[in-house]
């Protein structure tokens, strides 16, 4: 018998006559519809009904609810996912529509089934809120300018959840020498004051920032010669509330002290902010058979005349990423939104420039903030 006699030939199939070719559609919105209805976290009376503030935290592939004395306590070992909603202005059509911001946020540590559940749930959340909100991913090192009006000061913690892929063992917090970094994160004009957990060595510390080294049995303050004012206060408050936890001695040291054995190696330039001839806008379009990725505009001249609501559009601000979906966008441009803005990201970074921030709204329910940005 010749080896290719006897076998059975798969049926091909028309991709109209698979699910394939409903991706997108009404009915493909519908069924992930009825899939969040059964999430837990989204169904509480409260989420999408409501405005306020809700952080959950991914563990072992599940949303569960992060308790609201750790709003703006984050692990860098974790993935978050934030909703803040809010009701429209008086002076608005319709003062009680409700408009929603979703931010994801990996830490830097988080494992890959952290991050795809995370990014997955941030999906059926949209789609439980109807698909009108604002999508944002978060960078741990850069976070966006509403993300920081909604945390106005952040602790970023080591360790995480344990999952399927990593366990993380129960720390001794007492055999534990732990090193915070105190600094200003400034993005649009909004400030927020930043904890980060570091690695416990001097090579940690800079002259721009004010770091605390908590020993278990005594609090050092560690000033560098060009912190702000508002770092040593905010330094102080963290203390303060460390403090009431354990009764240890403080003390405090500056840079400029003889004490402190620190060796300055040069000083730390401060960024510029972006100016408005940095800004590109790029096109995300299939209209002629394939998908492209073009450059649209750039510059001061970059306005709402040039977003067409047939197709996607990337707005890099230069500190941010936006991306403008438009109502008539095919189902290609719409799926393939979130791969381009983190390819972009990447060939960004690989000529050294930093981690931006992502955010996605949809033409006709766009946020203040993306208005702003494509108005500067």
């Amino acid at each position: 018998m010749a080896p290719n006699q006897g076998l059975v030939h798969l049926k091909e199939y028309d991709i109209e006559d698979s699910n394939v070719e409903l991706i997108g559609s009404d009915i493909d919105h519908q069924v992930k519809y009825n899939s969040a209805t059964t999430e837990p976290a989204w169904n509480d009376g409260k989420v999408g009904f409501v405005p306020g503030l809700f952080v959950w935290r991914i563990e072992k592939f599940e949303v569960i609810p992060w308790p609201r004395e750790k709003y703006g306590k984050f692990h860098t070992g974790d993935s978050y996912i934030v909703l803040h909603t809010v009701k429209a202005s008086e002076q608005s059509e319709d003062p009680e529509k409700l408009f929603h911001d979703i931010f994801f946020w990996l830490g830097s540590e988080t494992t890959q089934d952290e991050a795809g559940t995370a990014a997955y749930k941030t999906v059926e959340l949209d789609e439980f809120l109807r698909g009108v909100a604002v999508q944002h991913r978060e960078v741990e090192a850069e976070p966006s300018e509403d993300f920081l009006r909604l945390f106005p000061r952040l602790t970023i913690l080591a360790g995480g959840i344990s999952t399927g892929f990593r366990h993380v063992e129960e720390e001794v917090k007492e055999d534990i020498i732990t090193l915070l970094r105190v600094f200003k994160a400034s993005s649009g004009g909004v400030s927020s004051t930043v904890v980060h957990e570091v690695a416990p060595s001097w090579r940690s510390l800079d002259d721009t920032d004010v770091f605390i080294l908590d020993l278990g049995d005594k609090i050092w303050v560690w000033q560098g010669r060009k912190c702000s004012p508002m770092e040593k206060a905010k330094a102080a408050q963290v203390v303060h509330d460390m403090t009431l936890a354990k009764h240890v001695p403080v003390e405090v040291l500056s840079q400029e002290e003889s004490r402190s054995r620190r060796v300055v190696s040069g000083a730390a330039s401060a960024s510029s902010a972006p100016s408005a001839a940095s800004r590109k806008l790029f096109r995300i379009s299939d209209s002629s058979g394939s998908l492209t990725f073009d450059l649209a505009n750039s510059g001061s001249s970059i306005g709402r005349s040039d977003l067409d609501g047939s197709d996607v559009f990337l707005l890099d601000t230069g500190r941010d990423i936006w991306v403008w979906e438009g109502r008539r966008a095919s189902k290609a441009e719409k799926a393939s939104w979130l791969m381009l803005a983190q390819g972009y990201v990447r060939w960004l970074n690989s000529r050294g420039n930093s981690v931006r921030p992502i955010a996605k709204v949809v033409e006709g329910n766009e946020s203040p903030a993306f208005l702003r940005a494509l108005a500067v």
